[in-house]
């Protein structure tokens, strides 16, 4: 079925997704996994309501009980599946994707993640074969509020009296992030300006996605029109936020995983923290400077996740704006981020510009490259074999094919969902050389058709 992805579950309304078969999915997840209680939660979009009664019908059918948090944001389907030991947690969103698509992230006990290589293949095989259990039924519905509880729970992560009355822009996107904001307003001493802060399913401001540049100046204008000291956007179901510094400058994720890492190695000399392979230097120098391991995991929430379980780590960050952290279950959020950061911010008395310039001159990125290939397999074989033969300093395979020489690096990966290979380049200190680097394997890409 096309809507199955990796990690999540995703399609366009009504031919790829649809009532009948979130039912069928929720039929399926009670098939596989025998849940006693399951939660339930559900994004803005016109079809999450009805997707998420499905499921709940679904559920019920097969004697499992539902708990139903009701419009949240996907890190409060985690939160509440292990704050209230439920035996897993659904939640009904397509993030970031087009108006008329929707999808499904789906967890099991204590928040673990349920993608293609544990359980997300075997939904999909059950709903197929139409092979459900016996529909027992009597399973019930509970309307609940973990609201509250979870924002107790993510400002044990900071401590809001050390925090100046800092002005920050919030770019809730029509989203969900607006809520939990005036949960929060009256616990930090913040000057918020809210953008779009209206849950609205209609996005009348444009899908929430600030990874694309061209979603981005609203906020960067805002920054700088209300004289602010930090910008924040968030995604669609709020598991990710963007930053901004005070010039309204955008923020690469990868730059904030070092500085995220550093209150925890201060609680935590010598912790483990795990990150992606795409970009890496100016992390693993952050955080061994700071006195931490630095553990490289393959990119992808289901693969971090499972890296910080066995490593106990207690952060893991991507560049993509992914923050993991030990005590959320090991699982993203998209509110602690910003809540550390501007922590941060205040204790030091710095500007974000201040916190990140010196990094990003010290390594230069491309930012991510995405090109369409016919093969992504013979692109990513004949480029290691171009840059093996120069001599490298070192070549792995955690995620696609990383080859690091003396004063630059590239990570070259296929995407799992779409035919398209993902370029990232760094140098140090060397812009023009991390740009002629960049543009060469391109040119050898386009070549290659």
């Amino acid at each position: 079925m096309s809507c199955f992805k990796a990690y999540d579950i995703r399609g366009r309304i009504p031919d790829e997704l649809n009532e009948d078969i979130a039912y069928k999915i929720g039929r399926a997840y009670a098939t596989l996994l025998s849940p006693g209680r399951v939660c339930l939660g559900r994004d803005v979009r016109l079809t999450s309501e009805a997707f998420l009664k499905a499921l709940a019908r679904g559920l019920n059918s097969q004697g499992c009980d539902v708990v139903d948090i009701g419009l949240c944001s996907t890190e409060q389907i985690y939160f509440t599946t292990f704050h209230l030991g439920l035996d897993g947690g659904i939640v009904v969103t397509a993030s970031h994707n087009p108006m008329d698509y929707n999808g499904m992230k789906m967890v099991m006990e204590q928040s673990k993640p349920i993608s293609g290589d544990t359980g997300l293949k075997d939904i999909e095989r059950i709903v197929i074969e139409e092979a459900f259990g016996p529909q027992t039924g009597g399973g019930s519905i509970d309307q609940v509020d973990t609201s509250d509880a979870y924002v107790e729970h993510i400002l044990n992560y900071v401590d809001p009296s050390k925090m100046r009355p800092l002005k920050v822009v919030a770019n809730c996107g029509n989203g969900c992030a607006d809520p939990i904001l005036q949960k929060l307003e009256g616990r930090l001493p913040l000057n918020f300006v809210k953008l779009f802060p209206e849950p609205d399913g209609t996005f009348p401001n444009g899908i929430p996605n600030p990874l694309l540049p061209q979603n981005r100046s609203v906020t960067a204008n805002a920054v700088l029109e209300h004289k602010a000291d930090l910008g924040i956007a968030w995604d669609g179901d709020c598991d990710r936020c963007f930053f901004f510094d005070e010039k309204g400058t955008f923020i690469e994720g990868y730059y904030l995983v070092g500085l995220m890492a550093q209150p925890f190695l201060r609680n935590e000399p010598g912790a483990r923290i795990v990150h992606d392979p795409r970009l890496t230097w100016n992390t693993i120098e952050m955080v061994k400077d700071a006195g931490g391991n630095p553990v490289e995991c393959k990119a992808g929430h289901a693969f971090i996740k499972e890296r910080m379980r066995l490593e106990d780590a207690a952060y893991g960050g991507e560049m993509s704006a992914h923050h993991y952290f030990r005590d959320f279950a090991y699982c993203d959020s998209g509110m602690i981020p910003w809540l550390l950061l501007v922590e941060a911010l205040s204790v030091e008395n710095r500007s974000l510009s201040d916190l990140v310039e010196a990094r990003v001159a010290r390594y230069p990125v491309s930012g991510e490259i995405n090109r369409e290939v016919s093969d992504s397999a013979s692109v990513l074989a004949r480029i290691e074999e171009k840059y093996t033969a120069l001599g490298p300093n070192s070549v792995d395979h955690v995620d696609g094919v990383s080859v690091e020489f003396e004063n630059w690096r590239f990570n070259l990966r296929a995407s799992n969902t779409e035919p398209v290979i993902r370029l990232n380049v760094e140098s140090r200190q060397d812009k023009r050389l991390m740009e002629e680097k960049t543009a060469e394997i391109l040119d050898l890409i386009e070549s290659m058709g």
